[in-house]
């Protein structure tokens, strides 16, 4: 029975698989790889006895699974996707798709898009009972009752309207927009003329079932908006169309009665030529006494009385401009868009601009219910931003009772937040190592630490730049107490500093384990500390995970509920039970779904992800270890074939990027990756995989990365079970990079696979990360590059650590992939790789997949560059003939017809 649910769903998945189980331990495949079903998400029911989840490969149809608390597979839908339970638990909805087969034998006969299939919606009863409501275009669940509203049909506006038990039904016509309140059941529509309706704006409490109209208007709403519990709904309103850039007017209704006008263009507590901007969020306090909308400049338009092809079209960059122009051209559209935050009382009708073009960004206390919010501007200093990799600010604080401001710091680097009660802002202070409050009533600034009295800072910073910190957990009840990580332990703070800080986890350092809160409930904001809390540790020692509860309201060791070899994932909680699901996974195991509760004492595995591995050669881990050639102990891991032999002697890649080793029991699903090789596809061609750990020296990166890898690589070859004449690399991004250094090192390697790489750093330093459109010298001077200096206060290290200049060197065969599209780092620096190696007569080939970005995005790209990197290292460690894209390239002309695999 087991067998044939198993056929059943793979059939459903379009995976054939024979009548007889297949002989177990086979090497996996690229089409493996891309039916490989991951657990894409999950859900636990608000009671708790229900478990849904996607099962999904990378290329294919979903399933939807849902299980009882038993661990019974109750129901499978496929392909269907985004599962939701009901706020009763007595639901389960999904959206049933048409399969990739079926569309994809459509799209290849040109069908047209509105003769393409649609969506269903299935309304699973959780009793047994199933619905099916065809021809979906769109549908919403109130997140608090069981009502659903959803549309039909591509043509059809109507707005349906229904009990998940079918026991009421609504349906309005001509609709455009609709939407449930957070925590009720009450929905707006917004209609447009129809001989049966009046065009506007309506509410609907579908238990009393009558609608409201709000407003009526043929005109333009944007905005809409409810307050929590959908006693109050605010938008945004124009008349005529042509008119909305600069004519919008802000409504209010409160308590179901015709919304009133608030405020529009030349209202008084504007800046004079502001409008109400369509942009601008709307958004209500917590507690609803305040709205919050967007107001800014009156939008520029086009002159339209001359052509477009008669305006000359130029960029002009200003060396003194405060945000490098290429980030203001990625952020255009953004910043057309900017609105300034005002606010309107909703207690006595006051309204105050709060932002302005001089301090443009705001952050509120307490949720909005605070009576004083932050406000700041980093734009004075945005030149320095640009090689000094953070941003100076200035803040003040407004209040919202009155608009008046407070100057509160300057120039700090700071990156201030709020608390939750809003009575402090908070930050880390990276320059001096230290933690800070400011009180926000009065402006009193407390430093709650020093680097004599707190280790805040992270201990294995390793870039010429201030160390960051380990974060805070947060705050507890009322803002009483600020909660702080070192490496390893929870500290309770005072937060104006006048008592010492307190361990309250004790024996993190002692153990090895660093310790975090875990956030069960998304509304806390605050910890409780009379209540016992969860924490999730890492055991830097053994790489293992565990949960652990502790009582916070006095020191103490936490509590240990389940711990071992394994990575744990943060669980997820029911809303109204302890229920709680979470998954553990090793190298060799699949990361299933378990069902618990906070004791942790049991738990039932749901899904069982692992049967797909049963027929393939799985590889093993090991940790291993060494000393750098400069002194310093390493770790790393070795990823082993299955059935390994220690008398064999085995080709081997050497993989890594950063650190990795405190990932040494992570699953490493299966997948045609973007930028690395896949484990489990190499182990299982008998290929060991070596990701070593490396620690840099500010300076040196490349012979840092030479002191760390060639140790281990030696290290690795002393084992004796590696073949030292068939070692490869490969990398990706700044692991590119290091690769490509050691190229210029050593010729150990028989193959070198380098994506992304930066060659050339002086080139490199100068040039645009056009994802952001940041200039890249930051990275050089202080963050990841760690150079440490520019091109003329260091310039031997820029010529040192640039492979580049030393590609005379370079005896190995290299395979570059870097695209046109790539916004991290600059494909010229591929270019300039391939073409030095090229000059030189050197054994190279680039891989350019146009219009990609840092990597290959479409799935289709991304398997062929798993097959054309896995046969490049076949061919130079294993010896198998060369493929004709290496042996005689694809000509531009062939391309769109020949792969040469």
């Amino acid at each position: 029975m087991k067998y044939l649910k198993k056929l059943l769903w793979l059939a459903c998945l379009g995976i054939t698989y024979p009548a007889v189980a297949q002989e177990a331990g086979k090497a996996m495949t690229f089409e493996n790889l891309v039916e490989w079903n991951r657990i894409s998400s999950k859900s636990i029911s608000n009671d708790g006895k229900w478990v849904t989840c996607q099962m999904e490969p990378w290329v294919g149809d979903a399933t939807v699974k849902l299980y009882d608390v038993k661990g019974k597979e109750v129901a499978s839908f496929c392909p269907a996707d985004k599962a939701v339970f009901s706020s009763s638990s007595r639901y389960l909805l999904a959206v049933s798709k048409p399969t990739v087969k079926e569309t994809d034998s459509l799209k290849l006969k040109k069908t047209k898009e509105d003769d393409m299939p649609m969506d269903k919606l299935i309304i699973y009863h959780l009793s047994g009972k199933q619905e099916t409501i065809d021809s979906l275009k769109n549908y919403k669940l109130a997140e608090s009752a069981d009502w659903i509203a959803y549309q039909r049909g591509r043509k059809d506006s109507t707005l349906y309207i229904r009990s998940l038990d079918g026991s009421k039904t609504f349906q309005f016509p001509s609709v455009t927009e609709y939407k449930f309140a957070k925590k009720s059941a009450m929905l707006f529509y917004i209609s447009i003329e129809d001989k049966e309706l009046q065009p506007g704006l309506f509410t609907l409490n579908p238990d009393k079932g009558t609608p409201v109209l709000i407003k009526e208007g043929k005109g333009v709403f944007k905005q809409t908006t409810f307050d929590e519990q959908g006693n109050r709904i605010a938008f945004l309103y124009c008349a005529d169309k042509d008119s909305v850039y600069k004519a919008l007017d802000l409504w209010l209704s409160e308590n179901n009665v015709p919304a009133k006008l608030l405020a529009g263009r030349g209202n008084k507590a504007f800046p004079t030529g502001w409008v109400v901007n369509e942009n601008g969020e709307l958004q209500f306090s917590k507690n609803a006494a305040r709205l919050f909308f967007g107001t800014s400049p009156e939008p520029k338009q086009k002159d339209t009385t001359i052509l477009a092809a008669n305006r000359p079209e130029v960029q002009v960059w200003s060396w003194n401009e405060p945000v490098q122009y290429t980030v203001q051209n990625y952020n255009k559209e953004k910043e057309l868009k900017r609105s300034y935050r005002a606010v309107y009382n909703l207690s006595d009708g006051s309204l105050f601009q709060l932002a302005d073009k001089e301090l443009p960004d705001i952050k509120l206390g307490d949720e909005g219910n605070s009576s004083v919010a932050l406000l700041s501007t980093s734009r004075p200093y945005s030149l320095s931003s640009m090689w000094e990799g953070r941003t100076r600010s200035d803040y003040y604080t407004v209040s919202l009772d009155n608009g008046e401001r407070k100057p509160l710091l300057t120039a700090d680097y700071g990156d201030l937040d709020i608390s939750p009660a809003g009575k402090y802002a908070y930050w880390y202070a990276e320059t001096d190592s230290s933690w800070y409050t400011v009180a926000l009533a009065s402006g009193t600034k407390y430093r709650l630490s020093t680097p004599q009295t707190f280790p805040a800072w992270d201990e294995e910073n390793d870039v010429p730049d201030y160390p960051s910190s380990y974060g805070s957990a947060g705050w507890t009840t009322d803002d009483k107490y600020l909660l702080v990580y070192d490496r390893y332990d929870l500290w309770r703070f005072d937060p104006i500093g006048e008592a010492a800080p307190v361990n309250l986890t004790v024996d993190g350092r002692k153990k090895d384990i660093s310790y975090n809160w875990i956030r069960l409930d998304k509304e806390t904001r605050a910890i409780n500390l009379n209540e016992p809390q969860l924490l999730i540790g890492f055991n830097r020692t053994t790489k293992g995970y565990g949960y652990y509860q502790a009582k916070l309201s006095s020191p103490g060791a936490p509590k240990t509920l389940l711990a071992g070899n394994f990575m744990l994932s943060v669980p997820l909680k029911a809303k109204n039970t302890d229920a709680v699901i979470y998954t553990s996974e090793t190298f060799e195991q699949y990361p299933d779904i378990r069902l618990s509760d906070l004791n942790f004492k049991q738990s039932i595995q749901l899904t069982h992800g692992n049967w797909q591995q049963e027929d393939f050669l799985w590889g093993t881990t090991e940790m291993v270890s060494w000393i750098s050639l400069d002194g310093r102990p390493l770790e790393g891991v070795v990823y082993k074939p299955a059935n390994f032999d220690p008398k064999k002697k085995y080709p081997m890649i050497v993989n890594f990027y950063e650190r990795n080793a405190d990932t040494y029991y992570s699953y490493h699903m299966p997948e045609p990756g973007r930028s690395t090789v896949d484990y489990h596809l190499y182990n299982s061609h008998e290929y060991i995989i070596f990701n070593p750990d490396v620690r840099y020296v500010d300076g040196y990166p490349g012979q840092s990365c030479y002191n760390c890898v060639m140790p281990g690589v030696t290290m690795m070859i002393s084992k004796g079970y590696i073949d030292e004449k068939a070692i490869a690399a490969q990398g990706h991004s700044w692991g590119g990079y290091q690769v490509a250094y050691l190229a210029t090192r050593t010729n150990l390697f028989a193959a070198i696979e380098s994506g992304a790489p930066v060659v050339n750093m002086f080139s490199a330093y100068g040039g645009i990360r056009w994802g952001s459109g940041l200039n890249r010298s930051f990275q050089y001077e202080h963050t990841q590059s760690r150079i440490g200096g520019t091109p003329w206060s260091a310039p031997l290290r820029y010529l040192e650590n640039s492979p580049l200049f030393h590609m005379n060197k370079v005896q190995t065969p290299i395979l570059i992939m870097h695209n046109d599209a790539d916004g991290h780092v600059p494909w010229y620096q591929g270019i300039e790789y391939f073409i030095a190696l090229k000059r030189l007569h050197k054994p190279a080939w680039l891989l350019n997949y146009p219009g990609s970005p840092h990597w290959p995005e479409p799935m289709a790209d991304r398997v062929d560059f798993q097959k054309r990197m896995f046969q490049f290292f076949d061919h130079y460690l294993k010896k198998s003939p060369m493929p004709k894209w290496m042996s005689e390239g694809v000509q531009a002309t062939e391309q769109p017809f020949e792969l040469g695999y």
